[in-house]
C-alpha cells in the first residue's frame, strides 16, 4: 500500500512539473574588466598607499554586480585581507594601503565585482 501511494504521489507531482513554464531569464552580462596595475614588476612597501587601477572603457549595459571588493592573494591562494570593498567597480581605479604581510613577489590583486580578476603577479616588502 505504501509503494502505490508514493507512486501516486510521485505521478501527480511530475505531472505538475510538467505543465510549469520556465520563467526566463533577464539577458546578463559578466564584466571582466582587467587589472592594468599593479603589473608584472611593481614593488609595492608596506604601508604605502597605492591606486588599484583597472581597464573600465567598455562595460556592458547591463552589469551585473555593480559593488567592487579588492583582496589580495599570495601564491595559489586568496588570503581574507579586504582592500578595498563597497565601491563601483566602474571607477576604474581604488587607493588601497599595502597591508603588513611577509615579503614576497607572488602577490595579486583579486578584484571583484562580477568576477574575479587577477592582476600580474607583483612583489611587496617590508618597510
Amino acid at each position: 500500500m505504501k509503494f502505490s501511494l508514493f507512486t501516486l504521489f510521485m505521478t501527480a507531482a511530475a505531472a505538475n512539473l510538467g505543465g510549469a513554464a520556465a520563467t526566463p531569464l533577464a539577458p546578463r552580462d559578466v564584466y571582466v574588466p582587467p587589472v592594468l596595475y599593479p603589473h608584472a614588476g611593481t614593488v609595492w612597501f608596506v604601508g604605502q598607499r597605492h591606486n588599484v587601477t583597472w581597464d573600465n572603457s567598455n562595460p556592458p549595459k547591463q552589469v551585473t554586480n555593480k559593488i567592487g571588493r579588492i583582496m589580495l592573494r599570495k601564491g595559489d591562494l586568496t588570503t581574507p585581507v579586504i582592500l578595498a570593498d563597497n565601491f563601483s567597480i566602474l571607477l576604474g581605479h581604488i587607493e588601497v594601503t599595502v597591508p603588513w604581510v611577509e615579503d614576497g613577489s607572488d602577490y595579486q590583486i583579486v578584484l571583484f565585482g562580477d568576477s574575479g580578476n587577477f592582476s600580474p603577479l607583483f612583489t611587496i616588502s617590508g618597510p
